[in-house]
């Protein structure tokens, strides 16, 4: 087929961006003619074609209403099979709704306020889920969760999960990295290791994470905190609670496999959350996960078997999820979080998306 895919630059350290680059080498890899659409900054890949979408240097108001008018001027003379946006556009036949609905996001917030920009993007996301002939979330709780926000008819729903990278993200890891990233880091060798990774350290509950951290009165349990973002009322709130000196903080990185073989345990106690790229490679990697009840990657983790799920914003609950984790005997936890991750594979993830593209004209006729 030929495909159409608009998509922000990719990062190899996003997991957002992660996903897609997998998927789009399973779908080249599997014979489709793939065309990116994506702003500058966009490193070539082999078997792509790469189409550039010009940019305005302005305010996120001005891009957020810009994207969609370059989309539809880009993809409107070419004969495509597909278009897929992974972006918040207006010509797309599948629409990947990669970061859940901005509304879920915003009441966690306390609502939009009155931000022109919040605004814009729930009147685009509005449009999104009303125009788009299918719509792909990427958990049963996106899925729900659009239905129920937008009126969105399950029948124009598909849940397709992200895939990850089983032997970049392999159990193997722990012994070949974890001694030389402990000594990098200054942590002890003894030290029961906890790994936060991701950017959006609001969102994505670093604060309460720390303020559990807090309340563990032995000095053994250490925080490493892998991602970008502003950094310093972080770091005030750990001096504030004295625990400043267990705290590392290792911006983000390109070889996060290497902290993942690191950590006795990852951390993601997420506000809002539609998957979380985070839960699949810490497990691939055989690392045990304490998961926010409201992220679409708890939907992975059996409590007490491969991780431990906490309600998010409570500090008290958080920290007893940590101290469950840690008496759990960590063999059984690593072998059952491996067996979890192994059937998201790419494979499975190109599968998902080719039953769409099958279906996908008669979506748009019936749509129309």
């Amino acid at each position: 087929m030929k495909l159409a895919i608009i998509s922000r630059p990719f990062v190899y350290h996003g997991g957002v961006e992660t996903a897609t680059a997998g998927l789009v080498g399973a779908l080249v890899a599997h014979g489709h003619e793939v065309h990116l659409y994506s702003p500058p900054g966009q490193l070539p890949l082999p078997g792509v074609i790469g189409r550039r979408l010009p940019v305005v240097r302005a305010p996120s108001l001005a891009r957020a209403l810009w994207l969609p008018v370059a989309v539809a001027r880009a993809v409107r003379a070419a004969d495509y099979d597909v278009v897929q946006s992974h972006e918040r556009t207006l010509s797309q036949d599948i629409y990947r709704a990669g970061e859940g609905c901005h509304r879920a996001y915003l009441a966690t917030r306390g609502g939009p306020g009155a931000s022109p920009y919040h605004r814009v993007v729930l009147a685009l996301e509005r449009r999104i889920f009303s125009r788009t002939p299918r719509i792909v979330a990427i958990a049963h709780r996106g899925r729900d969760e659009i239905e129920r926000l937008y009126g969105v008819p399950l029948s124009r729903i598909r849940v397709v999960y992200n895939g990850v990278d089983l032997e970049r993200f392999h159990p193997d890891n722990r012994a070949r990295y974890r001694p030389g990233a402990l000594a990098e880091a200054g942590i002890p060798g003894e030290a029961w290791v906890v790994l936060f990774a991701g950017s959006g350290f609001e969102r994505k509950g670093l604060r309460f994470l720390i303020e559990a951290l807090g309340g563990r009165g032995a000095g053994s349990t250490w925080l490493v905190v892998v991602g970008k973002g502003d950094t310093r009322p972080y770091r005030a709130l750990a001096d504030h609670l004295g625990v400043a000196s267990r705290i590392v903080w290792a911006g983000p990185r390109s070889d996060i496999e290497r902290w993942y073989g690191a950590a006795d345990a990852v951390a993601v106690p997420s506000l809002y959350e539609p998957f979380g790229n985070v839960h699949l490679e810490a497990l691939a990697s055989g690392v045990p996960v304490l998961a926010s009840t409201v992220a679409g990657g708890s939907e992975l983790i059996e409590d007490g078997k491969n991780g431990v799920l906490a309600q998010p914003g409570d500090p008290g609950l958080i920290a007893h999820a940590l101290d469950r984790l840690r008496s759990l005997p960590r063999s059984g936890l690593s072998l059952a979080a491996r067996r979890s991750a192994e059937p998201f594979t790419y494979a499975a993830q190109l599968a998902g998306y080719e039953r769409i593209y099958r279906e996908i004209q008669a979506a748009k006729r019936d749509f129309r």
